[in-house]
């Protein structure tokens, strides 16, 4: 019998599937005004309005006694309109001089998550499938653009690839070298890059550098401290036009974004127009979304099978 908090609540057959797959990182809920995500015994509450973070709140504690789930601290972040106006979580309940950051695991694959750190807390959980589909695969060479906190990264290198990640910020490469050091994963052989992924690119095509498998997971909006910036809407088509040049004859290439502008449907006809000006040819297809995510709460994304 599935027993359910609230509708849109996980229930307890698929909280129960988490833990057996050595899950604990996940969403509970999706609303129109907010959701609610899970980082091991900590939550994070992301809203809207203060109505919603309330009403949030009150559900999630409900949620918890029907499915005896033990709360260590629960966070709350406001969802602003503008990026500039995001800021980082905040305690709501728990205790206040706990240490902020704490660790999850997400099919034995341990991610560091950090309360404090901003906006983003480490580990994008709508991912998830694709983590598990970059391992399945098992790439020789990987390369990770806009790679955050590297957890495409480590998904390769567990599956023995080696990989280089770029990212403007040198913090976010740091904890992703931490995220490799928590799975007892060397860092040798892999390669952290703190530059422009618009520079990067066209260096490692001059080197003549290859790779089987390419991450392109960009922000909406993003600005270096050149001062350039990235416009996912304008930029995409070009970045994924440099990702070609590097690119193996049999190469697999991720495209995503949480652009609500761009369907996923729109993601083809921009790779079917790159790959004809790059005289290549390719498939197309899409893993499932993570169970507990509804289709218009999730990135869009796209894998691209070069021939």
């Amino acid at each position: 019998m599935l027993v359910k908090a609230n509708a849109g609540w996980i229930d307890i057959s698929l909280l129960r599937d988490f833990e057996a797959e050595h899950t604990n990182a996940h969403r509970l809920c999706t609303f129109a005004d907010g959701w609610v995500e899970r980082y091991g015994s900590d939550t994070l509450i992301s809203h809207k309005t203060k109505p919603a973070r309330e009403r949030l709140m009150k559900e999630l504690l409900f949620w918890g006694s029907t499915v005896d789930f033990q709360f260590g601290r629960i966070y709350a972040r406001y969802l602003p309109k503008q990026n500039d106006d995001r800021e980082p979580p905040k305690l709501l309940l728990g205790d206040a001089d706990a240490n902020p950051q704490t660790t999850v695991e997400e099919r034995y694959l341990q991610y560091g998550v950090d309360f404090s750190a901003g906006y983003s807390v480490g580990l994008f959980l709508d991912q998830r499938e694709n983590r598990r589909f970059v391992r399945s695969v098992k790439p020789a060479r990987q390369l990770n653009c806009f790679s955050y906190t590297c957890s495409f990264s480590v998904a390769a290198a567990s599956a023995g690839a080696k990989t280089v990640s770029v990212d403007l910020s040198r913090k976010s490469l740091d904890r992703g070298r931490e995220n490799f050091a928590r799975n007892s994963l060397s860092t040798a052989g892999h390669r952290f890059i703190a530059d422009d992924v618009f520079t990067v690119l066209p260096s490692l095509a001059r080197q003549g550098e290859t790779f089987d498998m390419i991450i392109l997971d960009p922000p909406t909006f993003s600005q270096s401290k050149r001062g350039k910036a990235f416009q996912v809407e304008r930029d995409l088509e070009k970045l994924v036009g440099l990702a070609l040049e590097v690119a193996t004859r049999d190469a697999r290439i991720l495209i995503s974004t949480n652009c609500t502008t761009l369907s996923g449907k729109g993601l083809e006809l921009m790779s079917r127009f790159c790959l004809k000006i790059a005289r290549r040819a390719g498939s197309f297809h899409q893993e499932p979304l993570p169970a507990e995510f509804p289709a218009a709460a999730a990135a869009r994304t796209l894998w691209l099978h070069l021939r």
